[in-house]
C-alpha cells in the first residue's frame, strides 16, 4: 500500500538566535480550539491524510484483526461484567454502582436505610442512547446533601468542556438549564440550594468558580473568586467537618487556597496564606482545629495544625521525612489515618485519638503492593473503615476492617470469571543504578514459566512527569501479553514522586534528561540481567510518556523491537513556545519557559522528540491520538509521523491511528477501552513474532 505523504511546506523558525526548519507547522490551524470541539472545522487536507494514515495502520495490522478479536474477548473474559461495588452509607441512604453484562457505563443506586427498595438514580447506557451521541464522557455525578438532586456533567466530543446539568431525582426534570464550557467538577453548597462549578477561559483554562441557584438561569451565576495569573487554576471544595469552602489556585509548582464559612450568605472569599514560587500547601478543618499540609521548609511535605487559621505560626503535627512523602489526613471522630510513599511502596498509618499511638496498617505479605482506605459512611463516628490492596499478581481485594478490634473481614474480591492462580506469577523488584549513581526501582511481573535466559521479550512502561507515582498495582488487561512470555516491567523513573520530591524535582526543568537516562539504564540493566535482549524491549508511553518514548527511540533505538506512543507530546518545543495552548503556561515549571528563557530553550530543543529525528534506523513504532485531545493536540503525533517518514532508514513498521471522535483519554466506554488495549497488544504481538 502507498505510503500516507504529508504536504511539506517548509517554514523558518528561530528563536534564541537559534533557526530550524519545520515542514509541517502549517498543519497547525489559528482556530485549533475550535477544531477540537467541532471536528468539522479541520481543515480538509488534514482529515484526508488522518484518514489515509488510518487505512494504512488498517491495511499493516489486517493480519492481526483475529488476535484482535481474542484479546478483547480474554481481556472481557477477565471482568466480571455484572457487578456491583460497595455500598457508602449516607445520612439517610446506601449509594453505590452497578455495571451489567451488555452495558458499557456504570449504573448509580440507592436505597433508603430501612427499606428494601431500590433506586436507579443514574444509568449511563440510557443517557448515551438519549443523546444519540458516539462519544460520552462523565466528568462528575454529585447527589445532593438532602438527596433531592442530581447533577452531572457531560463532554459528548472528547474534548473535556463539559456541560453540567442539574435534576429532580424523583422527577428527572432538569431544574437549571445547562451549564457550558466548565471543567466538570460540581459541589453543592451544604443547603442545596446552589452549586459551584468552575468556568473554562478561551484557553481551556479554568480560572473562576461561579455559584448558580438552581433554578436560576446561567447569566444569573455569581462569580465568586477569578484567578488573574494565567499559569494558575482554580478548584473548590469543602472541608472534613463541612463548615468551610477552600478554593484552590495553583500551577504544578505553587498553590494557595482562600476560604470562606459555609453559613455566607454572599461568599467573599478570604487568603489564608499568600503564595510563594515552589510552595504548596492545603488546608482542612476538623474538630475544631486546622491541619496544613506543606512542603514550606520540608521538601518531602509534613503536616502541621492550628487553632486559628491566620496564626502565624503553626505546630508540627507530623514532621517531614527525608526522601518518603508524606500525603494528606483522613479524619474520623476517635482516628486519623495518614499515607506515605517511599522507594515506590505506600504505607497507611493510624492515630488512635484517646491514646495518641500512632501505628502502621499492615494490608499484605508480600513486598510489592499497592494499597488504600476508603470510609464506609458519611458520619465520621465510626471505628470501621474499608481497606483494599492488590499486587501486581493478586487481584483487589476489599476488607471491612475495625479500628478498634482489628478485625478484619473480606467484604469484596475481584473476580477473574476466566480464572486467575496469582502463584503462576513472580513479582520482583529491582533497583537499578542510573547514568548518575541514583537507584531506579523498577518492578517486574512475569510468568513463572518464562526463562530468563536473555531470549523473552519485554515491555518497559514509563512515564515520569508531573510527580505522577506508578502504583504496582494489579491489572488484569496484562495478563494477556504476561500470558505469552512478555515480561512486564514499570520504570520508577525521576519525574515522579516514588522517591518523594526529590525524585520529581531531578526529573523535570533542566533535569529533564534525567527521565530518560533512567529509562535507558532500567533497559540496560534488564539486558544485562538476563530478562532481554538488545532489540527485544517494546517501550510503551502516554502523553508525558509519549514524550519519554520519544526521547529514547531518537536516544537509544537499537535497544527496541517496538515502540507504542499514546497521544504522545512529541513536538514539545512548539507546544512549549505557544502559549495560548492550554497546558503551555502552566506548565512553566514543569519543562521551562523556551520563549523566555534561552537556558530553557537550549535544553527543549536538545530532547524534543520532533526537532532530534535523526537519518538513522528506527524500530517499529505505533503512534496512537485523537483529534478531540485538547492536552496533546492530534498535530503533535501527526508532524512526528510525517517527519519520521522522511527520515527513518529502515523498513519498520510506522503507524498513526487516530481516532476521530475521541479526546485525550481514547474511547468512551468499557468496549472501547478494550478495544484499544486489544489494537495495542496486538502489534506488539506482530512484532514480537507471537502470532
Amino acid at each position: 500500500m502507498k505510503l500516507p505523504q504529508l504536504r511539506k511546506k517548509p517554514e523558518i523558525k528561530s528563536c534564541h538566535n537559534t533557526s530550524w526548519e519545520d515542514n509541517y507547522s502549517w498543519i497547525h490551524q489559528e482556530n485549533i480550539l475550535d477544531v477540537l470541539k467541532d471536528g468539522s472545522k479541520l481543515l480538509p487536507e488534514v482529515r484526508k491524510y488522518l484518514e489515509e494514515e488510518n487505512a494504512y495502520t488498517k491495511h499493516h495490522l489486517k493480519d492481526t484483526q483475529e488476535i484482535q478479536k481474542i484479546i478483547f474477548n480474554e481481556i472481557k473474559g477477565r471482568i466480571k461484567l455484572e457487578d456491583e461495588s460497595l455500598p457508602y452509607k449516607d445520612k439517610n441512604y446506601l449509594y453505590w454502582n452497578k455495571t451489567t453484562e451488555k452495558g458499557n457505563y456504570s449504573i448509580k443506586l440507592r436505597k433508603k436505610i430501612g427499606t428494601e427498595i431500590i433506586e436507579e438514580i443514574w444509568n449511563g447506557d440510557k443517557e448515551k442512547e438519549k443523546l444519540k451521541t458516539e462519544y460520552f464522557g462523565v466528568g462528575d455525578l454529585e447527589v445532593s446533601n438532602n438527596d433531592k438532586y442530581l447533577a452531572y456533567s457531560l463532554d459528548l466530543k472528547g474534548s473535556e468542556y463539559y456541560s453540567i446539568y442539574v435534576r429532580d431525582i424523583k422527577s428527572e426534570k432538569i431544574v437549571t438549564k445547562t451549564l457550558e464550557n466548565t471543567s466538570g467538577s460540581i459541589l453543592f453548597s451544604i443547603d442545596d440550594n446552589y452549586i459551584f462549578y468552575s468556568k473554562l477561559d478561551e484557553y481551556h483554562r479554568p480560572r473562576k468558580i461561579f455559584r448558580h441557584k438552581l433554578g436560576e438561569t446561567k447569566e444569573k451565576d455569581t462569580l465568586i473568586f477569578e484567578e488573574k495569573t494565567e499559569a494558575f487554576t482554580v478548584s473548590i471544595g469543602i472541608s472534613s467537618d463541612e463548615k468551610y469552602y477552600f478554593i484552590t489556585s495553583s500551577d504544578h509548582n505553587t498553590s494557595e487556597q482562600y476560604f470562606f464559612s459555609v453559613d455566607e450568605k454572599k461568599p467573599n472569599p478570604k487568603l489564608i496564606q499568600k503564595r510563594e514560587k515552589g510552595i504548596i500547601y492545603s488546608v482542612n478543618s476538623w474538630n475544631n482545629n486546622f491541619y496544613m499540609h506543606t512542603n514550606k521548609n520540608a521538601e518531602d511535605f509534613k503536616i502541621e495544625k492550628s487553632k486559628d487559621i491566620n496564626a502565624k505560626k503553626w505546630e508540627i503535627f507530623i514532621p517531614a521525612k527525608d526522601e518518603t512523602l508524606i500525603g494528606g489526613l483522613t479524619f474520623l471522630k476517635k482516628w486519623i489515618l495518614r499515607s506515605e510513599i517511599s522507594n515506590a511502596l505506600g504505607k497507611i498509618f493510624v492515630k488512635n485519638l484517646e491514646t495518641g499511638k500512632e501505628e502502621e496498617l499492615i494490608f499484605s505479605e508480600e513486598e510489592v503492593f499497592d494499597g488504600g482506605i476508603s470510609l464506609t459512611q458519611k458520619d465520621r463516628n465510626t471505628d470501621v473503615i474499608y481497606i483494599s490492596y492488590s499486587t501486581p499478581k493478586t487481584q483487589s481485594r476489599v476488607y471491612s476492617y475495625n479500628l478498634k478490634t482489628k478485625e478484619k473481614q473480606l467484604v469484596k474480591e475481584q473476580v477473574i470469571p476466566s480464572g486467575h492462580n496469582p502463584d503462576d506469577y513472580i513479582v520482583e523488584r529491582f533497583d537499578c543504578e542510573s547514568h548518575d549513581g541514583r537507584k531506579v526501582p523498577l518492578t517486574i511481573t512475569r510468568h513463572k514459566k518464562t526463562k530468563i535466559n536473555g531470549e523473552a521479550k519485554l515491555l518497559l512502561y514509563g512515564y515520569g512527569s508531573y510527580g505522577n507515582s506508578m502504583s504496582p498495582s494489579f491489572s488484569s488487561t496484562k495478563l494477556s501479553l504476561i500470558n505469552r512470555d512478555i515480561i512486564w516491567v514499570t520504570a520508577h523513573i525521576r519525574g515522579g514522586l516514588e522517591r518523594g520530591m526529590k525524585w520529581w524535582k531531578e526529573g523535570k526543568l533542566l533535569n529533564k534528561k534525567n527521565t530518560f537516562k533512567d529509562y535507558i539504564a532500567v533497559a540496560k540493566f534488564l539486558i544485562e540481567k538476563k530478562y532481554t535482549s538488545r532489540g527485544n524491549i517494546i517501550g510503551m508511553g502516554g502523553s508525558a510518556g509519549g514524550l519519554l518514548m520519544g526521547a529514547v527511540v531518537n536516544e537509544a533505538p537499537e535497544l527496541f523491537c517496538g515502540i507504542i506512543m499514546a497521544v504522545p507530546f512529541v513536538d514539545s518545543l512548539t507546544t512549549n513556545l505557544d502559549h495560548s495552548l492550554p497546558l503551555t503556561v502552566g506548565e512553566f515549571d514543569e519543562f521551562g519557559n523556551a520563549k523566555e528563557n534561552k537556558d530553557h530553550f537550549d535544553y527543549i530543543y536538545s530532547y524534543a522528540p520532533y526537532n532530534n529525528i535523526k537519518k538513522m534506523d528506527y524500530p517499529n513504532i505505533l503512534i496512537t491520538t485523537s483529534l478531540s485531545d485538547n492536552r496533546v493536540l492530534f498535530d503533535e503525533p501527526t508532524k512526528f509521523t510525517a517527519k519520521l517518514r522522511d527520515y527513518k532508514t529502515d523498513n519498520n513498521l510506522l503507524l498513526l491511528k487516530t481516532e476521530m471522535n475521541a479526546g485525550h483519554g481514547g474511547k468512551s466506554g468499557r468496549d472501547g477501552a478494550i478495544e484499544e488495549i486489544a489494537f495495542d497488544y496486538a502489534f506488539i504481538l506482530k512484532i514480537s513474532k507471537k502470532i
